[in-house]
C-alpha cells in the first residue's frame, strides 16, 4: 500500500502542477486589464517645468533658455586638462594668498599660516551651457553656467600663542554664473589685451569645515551665517558692475600696426664646438624678433656637421625698428644647448 500512495501522490502533484501552469497562462491571457494605454510621447520643449524637473533634476541652461548654447566639447577638454589646470591653479592660489596671509598674521599675532595640503581634486567643473554676446565694441563676451561638485584636499595649518590648530576644507560645491569679457580684440596674440570678470548673481557656496576633526558646519546657525557672509564678501568684489581685472598684454605694443617685413637668409655656419660623444654636433638656427609673442623661426637641423650650410630664408613682421631687435642663435639639436648666438642686433641691413 506504501508503494502504490506513493506513486498516486507522484501522479497527483505532476498533474496539478500540470494544471496550476495551464489556468495561469489562460488567465494571464484572457484577463489583462483593458484600460491600459500606449505612452504619448512628446518632444521636451512640449512639457512644463514641473515635468521636466522630475524628469530631469539637473536641468542644463540650454534646455532652460535658448541663448545658452551646449559646449559639451568643452566639457571633455577642461576634463583632460584637469590634472595640470589643478596643480596651476593651486600654485597660483598659493601665491596670491601669501602677502594676504603676511599681513593678517602680522595684524592678528598668529605665528603662522600653511597650507599642508592643497589639491582641488579629481573632479572638474561642469559647464552647463554658455551665452556669447556680440556688440558693436572690440569685444567678446561670455556668460558661461558653472557648476562644480569638487572633492578638494585643503588642509591649512594655523600656529597662534603656542597652540597649533588644523583646519580642513572638504565637499565643497559652488555653483557660479561669471561674465568673461576679452578687450579690446587687438590684431596680436593671442589677439585679446585683458580679461574682466565679473558675477552676475551671488554664487552658492557650499563646504564643509573640519578643525581637530570635527565639522564646524554642523554647529546650529553656523552653517547659515557662514554661507551668507562668505556670498556677501565675494558680490561685495565682483557683482556686477564691479569687476576683476586681468591684464593679458601691453595695450600700447599690441595696437601697434606692423611698419615692415625683415628679409633674413641663413647661409651657413663654420667651426662650431663638438657637443656629441663623436666630436660633431646637430645644429639648427632660431631667430626670433625681440617683444614679439610669436614663436621662433627654425632652419633645418644639419646632423653631424660642424660647418654646416643652410641658405634658409625667412620673413619676420617688423612693429617697431626703433626698439625691437634680432635674436639669432645656434642650438644643438640633441643636447639642446646654444652653440653660438649673436645676440641682439639692432642694426637692419
Amino acid at each position: 500500500m506504501g508503494f502504490v500512495s506513493a506513486i498516486l501522490g507522484f501522479l497527483g502533484f505532476g498533474v496539478g502542477v500540470s494544471a496550476g501552469l495551464v489556468i495561469g497562462y489562460y488567465l494571464f491571457i484572457y484577463f489583462q486589464p483593458t484600460d491600459v494605454k500606449d505612452p504619448t510621447i512628446r518632444s521636451l520643449v512640449e512639457h512644463d517645468s514641473a515635468s521636466l524637473e522630475k524628469m530631469l533634476p539637473e536641468i542644463p541652461s540650454w534646455v532652460k533658455n535658448p541663448d545658452y548654447d551646449r559646449i559639451d566639447w568643452l566639457n571633455r577638454f577642461v576634463e583632460r586638462l584637469w590634472p595640470y589646470l589643478d596643480t596651476a591653479i593651486c600654485r597660483t592660489a598659493k601665491d596670491i594668498a601669501k602677502p594676504i596671509i603676511a599681513e593678517n598674521t602680522e595684524k592678528y599675532k598668529i605665528d603662522s599660516v600653511e597650507f599642508e595640503t592643497l589639491t582641488l581634486g579629481s573632479l572638474p567643473p561642469t559647464f552647463q551651457g554658455m551665452k556669447v554676446y556680440m556688440t558693436d565694441e572690440k569685444e567678446l563676451i561670455m556668460e558661461p553656467s558653472i557648476k562644480w561638485a569638487g572633492n578638494p584636499n585643503i588642509t591649512v595649518v594655523v600656529k597662534a600663542y603656542g597652540l597649533k590648530a588644523t583646519v580642513q576644507v572638504v565637499d565643497l560645491q559652488v555653483f557660479a554664473s561669471p561674465r568673461i569679457t576679452l578687450k579690446p580684440l587687438v590684431p596680436s596674440f593671442p589677439c585679446f589685451a585683458k580679461i574682466i570678470v565679473s558675477l552676475m548673481e551671488k554664487p552658492h557656496v557650499d563646504f564643509g569645515l573640519k578643525v581637530f576633526g570635527a565639522d564646524l558646519m554642523s554647529i546650529p546657525g553656523l552653517y547659515h551665517y557662514v554661507q551668507e557672509t562668505i556670498k556677501n564678501q565675494v558680490a561685495n568684489m565682483y557683482l556686477w558692475p564691479k569687476t576683476l581685472e586681468v591684464p593679458i598684454m601691453d595695450l600700447s605694443k599690441a595696437l601697434k600696426k606692423p611698419v615692415g617685413i625683415l628679409y633674413i637668409k641663413v647661409i651657413s655656419a663654420h667651426k662650431l664646438r663638438k657637443k656629441d660623444l663623436m666630436g660633431k654636433s646637430d645644429p639648427y638656427v632660431k631667430l626670433k624678433l625681440t617683444d614679439d609673442k610669436l614663436p621662433s623661426k627654425k632652419t633645418r637641423v644639419k646632423h653631424n656637421n660642424l660647418n654646416p650650410e643652410w641658405n634658409e630664408e625667412f620673413k619676420l613682421v617688423v612693429k617697431d625698428p626703433e626698439s625691437q631687435a634680432l635674436e639669432l642663435d645656434v642650438f644643438d639639436w640633441e643636447q639642446a644647448c646654444i652653440l653660438f648666438s649673436l645676440g641682439n642686433m639692432k642694426r637692419w641691413a
